[in-house]
C-alpha cells in the first residue's frame, strides 16, 4: 500500500485535545511494552509512540520530521518504509492550470498589464490600491467607483483642516511575480500541495449543508467585540481576491521540506503590512470538531455561548493559508522566525481571518506565524 508524504497536523483552535487514540498495533504478535523510538531511542512517552505498519518499529510523535500532533486515522507507514518520500508534482501545464483554480479570463485591459510593458507597477498599487480595482470592474461599476472615489477625496479635504488624529497604516495589496510562467509556477506549487493532501482549491469561506449556515457567522457574538476592517482595508482585500480570479497570484511559492513538511515561502520582496491571503476552508460549529483529527483548524468565532462558537476547516477545500506554518514560540529563537500576523476581523458584520504580513519579507524567506495567537494552547515546543 502507498503511503503519502506525513503532513504535519494543526489544530489552531480552543477545541480540546483530540481524545488519545490507543498506539497503533500491527498484526505481529510482538510485545510492544519494550519498544523504544528509533529516532530518540527512549521508550518513554508510550502514549505518543506511534508503531509502523509496515516494519512494527516506534517513533514519537514528536521525533517524526514533520512533526505529528495526534496519531493519523489509518493506517501509517514511517519514513524508510513509504513508497515515495515526495510529493507527485501538479502539471506545469497553463489549461490543468488554469481549471484547477478556475481563473476567470482576463479582460484585454489587464491582460496588458500582466504581460506588457504597461504592467501596474508595485508603487501605484501601494499608492492607489483604488487603480486595479478600477481596471477589474465593469464600466457601470468603474463609473461608480470613480465617484466614490471623488467624494472620499472632497470629504477628507473638508475634515482635514478641522482634525488632526494619528495617520491609520493601511493594508498593502500584494504584488504579483511580472513573469507569467513564474506565476505559473507558484500556482502548479499550491495545486500539488492541494492534491497531495486531498484538498480543492477555494478562496472564500465555504457554507456546506449539514455544517454551520452563513447566518451562523456573525461577528457581533465575538465577547468584546471583534476588530473592523476598514472600508479602505476592506476594498484592499477585495482587490486581492480579483486580481486572483483573474491569475494575478501573490508571490509564494510552496515547498516540500522533509522536516516540516509542505511550507511557504516569499518568491519576490514582500512589504510590511501586504496581505498575504485569507485563511478559508468550510465553517462548521466548533461542538462538531472537539475530537476531529483533522488538520489546521482555525478559530472563527469564540461566541460566549459555546454552541455558536466557529471554527474554519480546511480539509477538504483551502488555500495557501493551510501550508504557511507555524513558530515554535517556546524559544527566543522560534519567536524571531515569526514575520505574518493572524488577525480576525469584523467584515461587514461577519467574521474573516487575514493573514498579514508584520515585516518587511525577503525573497527566498519562509512565512512562519503563531499558532497561539489567541489560545495559547497549541502545542509548538516540537517545531523545528
Amino acid at each position: 500500500m502507498k503511503a503519502s508524504p506525513m503532513v504535519p497536523h494543526r489544530r489552531r483552535t480552543q477545541a480540546p485535545a483530540p481524545q488519545k487514540s490507543p498506539k497503533k498495533r500491527s498484526k505481529s504478535k510482538r510485545n510492544h511494552a519494550d519498544t523504544c523510538c528509533e529516532e530518540c531511542g527512549s521508550g518513554e512517552f508510550a502514549a505518543e509512540l506511534l508503531l509502523c505498519d509496515q516494519c512494527d518499529r516506534g517513533f514519537h510523535l514528536f521525533c517524526l520530521r514533520p512533526v505529528l500532533v495526534s496519531v493519523p486515522e489509518g493506517a501509517w507507514f514511517c519514513p524508510s518504509c513509504s513508497s515515495h518520500q515526495r510529493p507527485k508534482s501538479f502539471p506545469l501545464v497553463q489549461t490543468k492550470i488554469v481549471d484547477f483554480f478556475r481563473i476567470q479570463k482576463s479582460s484585454q485591459t489587464t491582460e496588458k498589464m500582466c504581460l506588457g510593458k504597461g504592467h501596474l507597477s508595485c508603487s501605484l498599487v501601494y499608492v492607489f490600491p483604488w487603480l486595479m480595482l478600477l481596471f477589474s470592474t465593469s464600466e457601470i461599476d468603474r463609473g461608480h467607483l470613480f465617484l466614490i472615489i471623488l467624494e472620499s477625496r472632497k470629504k477628507r479635504r473638508r475634515t482635514s483642516s478641522l482634525v488632526t488624529s494619528k495617520k491609520k497604516r493601511k493594508l498593502l495589496p500584494f504584488n504579483p511575480s511580472e513573469d507569467p510562467a513564474r506565476r505559473l509556477k507558484q500556482m502548479a506549487s499550491l495545486a500539488t500541495a492541494l492534491t497531495t493532501t486531498g484538498a480543492s482549491f477555494s478562496n472564500e469561506l465555504t457554507y456546506i449543508p449539514g455544517m454551520a449556515p452563513r447566518s451562523a457567522n456573525c461577528a457581533a457574538l465575538e465577547p468584546g467585540g471583534m476588530q473592523v476592517l476598514s472600508k479602505e482595508d476592506t476594498d484592499t482585500l477585495n482587490l486581492c481576491k480579483n486580481m486572483m480570479n483573474q491569475g494575478e497570484w501573490p508571490p509564494l511559492m510552496v515547498v516540500y521540506d522533509y522536516l516540516e513538511g509542505f511550507t511557504v515561502e516569499a518568491d519576490k520582496f514582500i512589504r510590511d503590512l501586504t496581505i498575504i491571503t485569507e485563511y478559508v476552508g468550510d465553517v462548521d460549529y466548533l461542538k462538531n470538531r472537539e475530537n476531529d483529527v483533522g488538520d489546521s483548524m482555525m478559530t472563527l468565532l469564540s461566541a460566549a455561548d459555546p454552541s455558536k462558537r466557529l471554527v474554519i476547516c480546511p480539509d477538504k477545500h483551502s488555500n495557501i493559508a493551510r501550508f504557511i506554518n507555524g513558530i515554535n514560540n517556546h524559544t527566543p529563537d522560534g519567536k524571531k522566525k515569526q514575520n505574518v500576523k493572524c488577525v480576525r476581523f469584523d467584515v461587514n458584520g461577519e467574521c474573516r481571518v487575514i493573514l498579514i504580513a508584520n515585516r518587511d519579507i525577503p525573497k527566498g524567506e519562509r512565512l512562519y506565524y503563531d499558532y497561539n495567537g489567541y489560545e495559547h494552547e497549541y502545542p509548538t515546543e516540537h517545531f523545528v
